[in-house]
């Protein structure tokens, strides 16, 4: 793998700010000048001997972790910028507070690293240990369990190392696989070897978010602590540029595993009968009713896809296909009866029509646009309408700008603030709008 080029100039910390960036640019043209133009001999030598050692330290350290051994990282400028995952890293590092190994880790350049064998639900369960901790990122600390709080740090971890590594060799210990072998455990890699800080980023893969593949879970640490969030294949910036990999040490081998059988679907040509749907159901009936009625027209109503859970999606999508069916009142409460059941069933009845843009839904409130409009770089007039209401109920600090009809990550960090108000946590809390966070959005 290349190595990293240098400038010659001294660290200023991890601050990844446009004006520290161009102002440590700044200071190593000067020094270069001051080192070619003149300058006192005695001034000039030690300017050469920092430069060397910084250089040095950077070459063996893997890049970055010189500026731990000349100065004090400064701290970290606060929110990133939108859509970057804004996480410099450190080097290449024993585990804190314990002694390095008798050899660089994964030894002679170009070597296979050493791999300690770990199954995948262990790794996906060490992830969650820092999610549960909301470990705060930085690329200079080290949490209790010696690694390092950066995004290559947290991939380490995870994975069982026994050392801290960087986006420039973590791939010594993993096999390139393709995007159809992605398993949860693996990792999607991005390093930058002309600049190490500028994009380089790593995030564990958690599992695909539907059948689409083009969102998968992603377990990543990032300013401010470790998250978790569906995010697009491969990243939300340089997505063509982010490779996946698989730990050599994994159990299972290189090749897919096979899942397990899972139980026989339910039989739905006789009606379940009412006490299977409703408030606290949870049975594999619900999901088939979300899956009949996805097929009918009803995806917008599932930005997850269907599951054993009631939930207010399948509320709206079956009293919309209610509707559609042309009955009102009690007929179209949203619960199934043995009348709607049959038409799903049978694949009668008229099918949910799509939305109209435009389209008002109750008292003025726009019509839920569906799942595939809350995408990056898909644009519907709905989403200026969806971040004015962000901004009048308090939640559109993200907002760089006012609110455009393309959807960005700016959106997605304005919902999410949302839905945590809502008292809403984990997957309920990702930043994508579904019909139940619509709703509230516009009452």
């Amino acid at each position: 793998m290349p190595m990293p080029a240098f400038e010659e100039y001294e660290p200023a910390g991890d601050c990844v700010c446009l004006g520290c960036t161009q102002r440590r640019r700044a200071l190593a043209r000067g020094r270069a000048i001051g080192l070619r133009d003149g300058g006192h001999p005695a001034v000039r030598g030690a300017r050469r001997a920092l430069v060397l050692a910084t250089a040095a330290g950077v070459v063996l350290g893997g890049g970055g972790s010189a500026a731990l051994a000349v100065s004090k990282p400064l701290p970290g400028p606060g929110p990133v910028a939108l859509d970057d995952p804004g996480t410099p890293q450190g080097g290449r590092a024993p585990l804190h507070g314990r002694p390095a190994a008798g050899r660089p880790p994964g030894g002679r350049p170009g070597a296979p690293a050493l791999a300690r064998r770990i199954d995948r639900t262990t790794i996906i369960n060490r992830a969650k240990l820092w999610l549960d901790a909301q470990v705060p990122y930085s690329m200079s600390e080290y949490w209790t369990d010696g690694y390092r709080q950066d995004c290559s740090g947290y991939v380490s971890m995870a994975w069982n190392l026994g050392t801290n590594e960087w986006t420039g060799s973590l791939d010594t210990f993993a096999t390139k696989i393709t995007k159809e072998e992605l398993l949860p455990g693996d990792m999607l890699l991005f390093h930058n070897p002309a600049d190490p800080n500028k994009g380089s980023h790593v995030v564990l893969f958690g599992g695909w978010v539907d059948e689409t593949r083009t969102h998968y879970i992603a377990y990543e640490q990032t300013r401010p602590t470790t998250r978790r969030q569906a995010t697009p294949y491969g990243y939300w910036n340089n997505s063509e540029k982010y490779l996946p990999y698989r730990y050599n040490g994994v159990t299972g081998g290189i090749v897919p595993e096979v899942p397990a059988p899972g139980p026989n679907p339910p039989n739905t040509t006789v009606y379940p009968g009412a006490a299977k749907f409703g408030p606290g159901a949870d049975n594999p009936y619900v999901a088939e009713l979300g899956k009949m009625l996805i097929g009918r027209g009803g995806l917008r109503f599932y930005p997850k896809g269907a599951s054993n859970k009631w939930s207010d999606s399948d509320r709206l999508a079956t009293q919309a296909f209610q509707q559609a069916q042309g009955w009102t009142g009690a007929d179209a409460d949203g619960i199934p009866g043995e009348h709607t059941w049959r038409l799903l069933v049978q694949r009668q009845g008229k099918d949910i029509p799509p939305t109209r843009t435009g389209h008002q839904g109750p008292a003025g409130v726009p019509a839920y646009p569906g799942p595939a409009v809350f995408r990056p770089g898909q644009s519907h007039p709905a989403l200026v309408a969806m971040g004015r209401q962000l901004l009048k109920k308090g939640f559109g600090k993200y907002y760089t700008s006012g609110p455009g009809p393309r959807w960005s990550e700016a959106d997605r960090r304005n919902v999410e603030a949302f839905q945590r108000a809502q008292g809403w946590r984990g997957a309920s809390a990702d930043g994508y709008p579904g019909p139940e966070t619509w709703r509230r959005l516009f009452a």
